[in-house]
């Protein structure tokens, strides 16, 4: 089981933590944003003092065969063991890709996750889900590799933007639907306008812990973390989408606009309440905005979900749906014609 801390004194945790684990030599991997913002906050701490710096470029269009190429020639050219260690400083793409090359690394060394975005924190840097984009599809390619610990703290969530804010907010909001009513009625109340950080860091360690449940009773996804995909099939449809049309989308908006497509799915297959629909639709909207795209994209988005590595038949798409809040419903299947009218119902929903 992954470790989790919420770290309110980041110095001093991710000090007694390295040191706690047996290693020969450090490694910290940055993308060029977190090597200038978030590296020099730990480039005093003393076993960082002596760590090899990787840096690869930023964003989620790197997270590359190549960059991973760059990652291992570094470990290689710098006398890195079995028995070295990688902390992964950065969001969701440095967490994957640095979890894949520390999966890969001489079969397998040690790593860290320190998340600097929310999305990084509730989401991708969780649950040792690793790899890359490869061939125009997301997280084509990866392993489950956990981290020995994941830090979470508020130190880096006040520096993000409203927009990498709500992205991570998303899968936040995925994890209250799968969860309770109870939770989901307390995400509903987030003002983006006006963040309460100390609420917001709560909540996201409350999330982590949803996450964390679900992943410690089926760590390789053969049964209930299927649930974890809720919004996903569609979202990462919509990111693919959105790459290839040369107009790249945060992962997390990817998500919301995924959920309203997939909570419609939810109530015409497994009758989930058209009121909580209503209601968590209009949250998103007023939020996300839109992913603009048209009846003749259909096609095309429909392709792309054929490709879902959580598709068990060539000839069917999967979905993880719900019956009700906190009533998970996986291994459910829509037709092409059902799947369209999801569309149509998601271009309804925001306006388009």
């Amino acid at each position: 089981m992954q470790r989790i801390v919420k770290s309110t004194q980041l110095t001093s945790d991710i000090e007694k933590t390295v040191a706690e684990i047996k290693h020969d030599k450090l490694f910290v991997l940055t993308d060029e944003h977190t090597a200038k913002l978030c590296y020099p906050l730990l480039s005093g701490i003393e076993p960082i003092k002596n760590a090899g710096q990787i840096v690869i470029s930023a964003n989620d269009t790197n997270k590359t065969l190549e960059n991973l190429a760059q990652i291992w020639r570094h470990l290689t050219q710098n006398g890195a063991t079995r028995h070295s260690l990688l902390i992964n400083l950065g969001g969701g793409m440095i967490t994957d890709i640095g979890g894949f090359a520390a999966a890969t690394f001489k079969r397998g060394i040690k790593y860290i996750n320190i998340p600097t975005t929310l999305l990084g924190a509730v989401d991708a840097a969780v649950g040792g889900k690793t790899g890359i984009n490869f061939e125009g599809f997301k997280n084509e390619i990866g392993s489950f590799y956990p981290a020995e610990c994941v830090f979470i703290s508020s130190h880096f969530f006040s520096t993000l933007n409203r927009e990498d804010i709500l992205s991570g907010f998303a899968e936040m909001l995925k994890h209250a639907l799968i969860h309770s009513e109870a939770e989901w009625e307390k995400l509903l109340v987030f003002d983006a306008g006006n963040i309460d950080y100390e609420w917001l860091t709560e909540a996201a360690f409350r999330s982590v812990t949803i996450k964390e449940h679900i992943v410690e009773k089926d760590p390789f996804e053969h049964n209930i973390r299927k649930a974890l995909n809720l919004g996903h099939t569609v979202g990462h449809a919509f990111e693919s989408f959105a790459l290839e049309t040369g107009k790249p989308v945060l992962h997390g908006y990817a998500v919301a606009w995924g959920l309203i497509a997939e909570l419609y799915l939810s109530h015409r297959i497994c009758g989930f309440p058209k009121e909580k629909l209503q209601k968590t639709v209009g949250f998103i909207h007023r939020n996300y905005g839109a992913l603009p795209i048209g009846c003749d994209d259909y096609a095309q988005v429909y392709e792309i979900m054929k490709h879902d590595k959580k598709n068990e038949h060539s000839s069917s798409v999967n979905f993880t749906l719900l019956a009700g809040i906190g009533d998970i419903q996986i291994n459910q299947t829509a037709d092409k014609e059902l799947i369209f009218q999801s569309l149509d119902f998601y271009r309804d929903s925001v306006g388009l």
